[in-house]
Protein backbone atom coordinates (compact mmCIF):
# COMPACT_ATOMS: atom_id res chain seq x y z
CA UNK A 1 0.00 0.00 0.00
CA UNK A 2 0.96 3.54 -0.49
CA UNK A 3 0.79 5.08 2.93
CA UNK A 4 0.74 3.12 6.18
CA UNK A 5 -2.29 2.11 7.88
CA UNK A 6 -5.12 3.92 9.26
CA UNK A 7 -4.09 1.91 12.15
CA UNK A 8 -1.18 3.59 12.34
CA UNK A 9 -1.81 7.06 10.90
CA UNK A 10 -5.13 8.16 11.92
CA UNK A 11 -5.65 9.43 8.07
CA UNK A 12 -7.98 8.65 5.14
CA UNK A 13 -7.10 10.17 1.49
CA UNK A 14 -8.85 12.41 -0.36
CA UNK A 15 -7.92 13.80 -3.59
CA UNK A 16 -8.72 16.82 -5.11
CA UNK A 17 -7.89 19.33 -8.14
CA UNK A 18 -5.50 21.36 -7.37
CA UNK A 19 -7.28 24.23 -8.54
CA UNK A 20 -9.10 23.78 -4.91
CA UNK A 21 -6.27 23.70 -2.91
CA UNK A 22 -5.99 27.68 -1.78
CA UNK A 23 -9.55 26.90 -0.60
CA UNK A 24 -9.28 23.86 1.20
CA UNK A 25 -5.85 25.39 2.97
CA UNK A 26 -8.31 27.74 3.63
CA UNK A 27 -11.24 27.01 4.20
CA UNK A 28 -11.38 23.42 4.42
CA UNK A 29 -13.95 20.94 2.97
CA UNK A 30 -17.57 20.92 2.34
CA UNK A 31 -19.56 17.88 0.53
CA UNK A 32 -21.03 20.89 -1.83
CA UNK A 33 -17.91 22.90 -2.63
CA UNK A 34 -16.59 22.20 -5.48
CA UNK A 35 -17.77 23.11 -8.91
CA UNK A 36 -18.02 19.66 -9.94
CA UNK A 37 -20.48 18.69 -7.45
CA UNK A 38 -23.77 20.19 -9.06
CA UNK A 39 -23.33 19.21 -12.84
CA UNK A 40 -20.96 15.95 -12.74
CA UNK A 41 -22.09 14.08 -9.05
CA UNK A 42 -25.40 15.08 -7.97
CA UNK A 43 -27.39 13.11 -9.75
CA UNK A 44 -24.95 10.29 -9.99
CA UNK A 45 -24.87 10.22 -5.91
CA UNK A 46 -29.15 10.50 -5.90
CA UNK A 47 -29.35 7.25 -7.75
CA UNK A 48 -27.46 5.08 -5.08
CA UNK A 49 -29.43 7.24 -2.32
CA UNK A 50 -32.81 6.04 -4.00
CA UNK A 51 -31.77 2.83 -3.87
CA UNK A 52 -30.48 2.48 -0.15
CA UNK A 53 -31.87 -0.17 1.97
CA UNK A 54 -34.16 1.50 5.19
CA UNK A 55 -31.37 -0.77 7.45
CA UNK A 56 -28.41 2.31 6.45
CA UNK A 57 -28.63 4.77 8.94
CA UNK A 58 -30.77 8.27 8.02
CA UNK A 59 -27.49 10.12 8.17
CA UNK A 60 -25.91 7.94 5.55
CA UNK A 61 -26.58 10.22 2.53
CA UNK A 62 -24.30 9.86 -0.94
CA UNK A 63 -25.14 13.25 -2.09
CA UNK A 64 -24.04 14.96 0.54
CA UNK A 65 -20.83 13.07 1.84
CA UNK A 66 -17.10 13.74 1.09
CA UNK A 67 -15.39 10.96 -0.55
CA UNK A 68 -11.77 9.40 0.75
CA UNK A 69 -9.94 6.43 0.70
CA UNK A 70 -8.73 4.13 3.22
CA UNK A 71 -5.29 3.97 1.12
CA UNK A 72 -4.03 3.44 -2.70
CA UNK A 73 -2.29 0.33 -4.02
CA UNK A 74 1.36 1.94 -4.82
CA UNK A 75 1.13 1.23 -8.23
CA UNK A 76 -2.58 3.66 -7.99
CA UNK A 77 -2.74 5.93 -10.94
CA UNK A 78 -3.25 9.64 -9.88
CA UNK A 79 -4.95 12.42 -12.13
CA UNK A 80 -2.58 14.90 -13.19
CA UNK A 81 -3.12 18.59 -11.48
CA UNK A 82 -4.14 16.92 -8.46
CA UNK A 83 -3.20 17.01 -4.78
CA UNK A 84 -3.34 14.20 -2.20
CA UNK A 85 -4.45 15.27 1.38
CA UNK A 86 -4.49 13.02 4.28
CA UNK A 87 -7.31 13.93 6.36
CA UNK A 88 -8.87 13.30 9.97
CA UNK A 89 -12.43 12.07 10.81
CA UNK A 90 -14.95 11.68 13.58
CA UNK A 91 -15.22 7.89 12.35
CA UNK A 92 -18.34 7.64 14.15
CA UNK A 93 -19.98 9.55 11.30
CA UNK A 94 -18.26 7.78 8.23
CA UNK A 95 -19.39 4.90 5.89
CA UNK A 96 -17.55 2.49 4.20
CA UNK A 97 -18.72 1.57 0.30
CA UNK A 98 -17.34 -0.66 -2.61
CA UNK A 99 -16.32 2.13 -5.12
CA UNK A 100 -16.19 -0.58 -7.78
CA UNK A 101 -19.74 -1.27 -7.48
CA UNK A 102 -20.04 2.80 -8.06
CA UNK A 103 -18.00 4.19 -10.78
CA UNK A 104 -18.62 0.92 -13.21
CA UNK A 105 -22.19 3.34 -13.62
CA UNK A 106 -21.06 6.42 -13.89
CA UNK A 107 -20.53 6.23 -17.58
CA UNK A 108 -23.63 4.35 -18.30
CA UNK A 109 -26.00 6.73 -16.18
CA UNK A 110 -24.52 9.68 -18.37
CA UNK A 111 -24.69 8.08 -21.61
CA UNK A 112 -28.49 7.00 -21.28
CA UNK A 113 -29.30 10.42 -22.01
CA UNK A 114 -27.65 10.47 -25.60
CA UNK A 115 -30.19 8.97 -28.18
CA UNK A 116 -26.80 7.07 -29.47
CA UNK A 117 -27.01 4.75 -26.54
CA UNK A 118 -30.13 3.77 -26.05
CA UNK A 119 -29.48 0.92 -24.52
CA UNK A 120 -27.94 2.54 -21.56
CA UNK A 121 -31.04 3.18 -20.03
CA UNK A 122 -31.83 -0.56 -20.16
CA UNK A 123 -28.61 -1.16 -18.60
CA UNK A 124 -29.12 0.85 -15.55
CA UNK A 125 -32.85 -0.28 -15.16
CA UNK A 126 -31.40 -3.78 -14.69
CA UNK A 127 -27.72 -4.12 -14.03
CA UNK A 128 -27.26 -0.76 -12.82
CA UNK A 129 -30.30 -1.22 -10.20
CA UNK A 130 -28.73 -4.40 -9.16
CA UNK A 131 -24.99 -3.01 -8.91
CA UNK A 132 -26.46 -0.04 -6.85
CA UNK A 133 -28.34 -2.51 -4.47
CA UNK A 134 -25.18 -4.32 -3.97
CA UNK A 135 -23.40 -1.22 -3.51
CA UNK A 136 -25.26 -0.60 -0.41
CA UNK A 137 -25.74 -4.41 0.67
CA UNK A 138 -21.84 -4.60 1.12
CA UNK A 139 -21.11 -1.22 2.90
CA UNK A 140 -20.71 -1.05 6.31
CA UNK A 141 -19.92 1.55 9.11
CA UNK A 142 -15.86 2.50 9.39
CA UNK A 143 -15.97 1.34 12.42
CA UNK A 144 -17.48 -1.97 11.80
CA UNK A 145 -14.97 -1.95 9.00
CA UNK A 146 -11.47 -1.43 11.19
CA UNK A 147 -12.47 -5.16 12.71
CA UNK A 148 -13.86 -6.48 9.48
CA UNK A 149 -11.21 -4.69 7.85
CA UNK A 150 -13.52 -4.82 4.20
CA UNK A 151 -10.79 -2.38 2.49
CA UNK A 152 -7.79 -5.38 2.78
CA UNK A 153 -9.99 -7.78 1.24
CA UNK A 154 -9.43 -8.60 -2.87
CA UNK A 155 -11.57 -6.78 -5.02
CA UNK A 156 -13.50 -4.46 -2.56
CA UNK A 157 -12.20 -1.38 -3.44
CA UNK A 158 -13.23 0.60 -0.61
CA UNK A 159 -14.29 4.23 -0.73
CA UNK A 160 -14.93 6.67 2.62
CA UNK A 161 -18.07 8.20 2.66
CA UNK A 162 -17.38 11.20 5.57
CA UNK A 163 -20.62 13.11 7.25
CA UNK A 164 -19.18 16.15 8.55
CA UNK A 165 -17.32 19.17 6.88
CA UNK A 166 -13.18 18.75 7.16
CA UNK A 167 -11.60 21.72 8.94
CA UNK A 168 -8.67 22.80 7.45
CA UNK A 169 -7.13 21.67 11.15
CA UNK A 170 -7.46 17.92 10.17
CA UNK A 171 -6.15 18.43 6.46
CA UNK A 172 -2.64 17.04 5.98
CA UNK A 173 -1.53 18.24 2.31
CA UNK A 174 0.72 15.22 1.26
CA UNK A 175 1.34 15.14 -2.47
CA UNK A 176 0.77 17.38 -5.44
CA UNK A 177 0.51 15.00 -9.23
CA UNK A 178 1.47 16.89 -12.29
CA UNK A 179 1.65 14.84 -15.36
CA UNK A 180 5.50 13.77 -14.79
CA UNK A 181 5.50 12.98 -11.33
CA UNK A 182 3.85 13.03 -7.80
CA UNK A 183 6.20 14.64 -5.55
CA UNK A 184 5.54 15.76 -1.41
CA UNK A 185 4.78 19.30 -0.56
CA UNK A 186 8.62 20.11 0.69
CA UNK A 187 9.97 18.20 -2.50
CA UNK A 188 7.75 20.83 -4.55
CA UNK A 189 9.17 23.36 -2.40
CA UNK A 190 12.63 22.70 -3.00
CA UNK A 191 12.69 22.52 -6.49
CA UNK A 192 10.86 26.00 -6.60
CA UNK A 193 13.29 27.40 -4.23
CA UNK A 194 16.17 25.97 -6.01
CA UNK A 195 15.16 27.76 -9.03
CA UNK A 196 14.80 31.47 -7.79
Amino acid sequence: MLFEDYESTGLVYHIADINDLKEILEKGIRYNDKSTYLNRYLEFHKFFDLLKPDYIPNWVIREKAIFASMNFKKDHYFHSHSVVLGLKVDIEKCWIANENLANCLYEPLVLQKIEEFVDAKKYIENIGVEKGREYWETSLSFIDNLSKRKDMMKDYDEEVLIFHPIEVRDIVPLYIVSDHKMLTIDEWKKIFKEQT
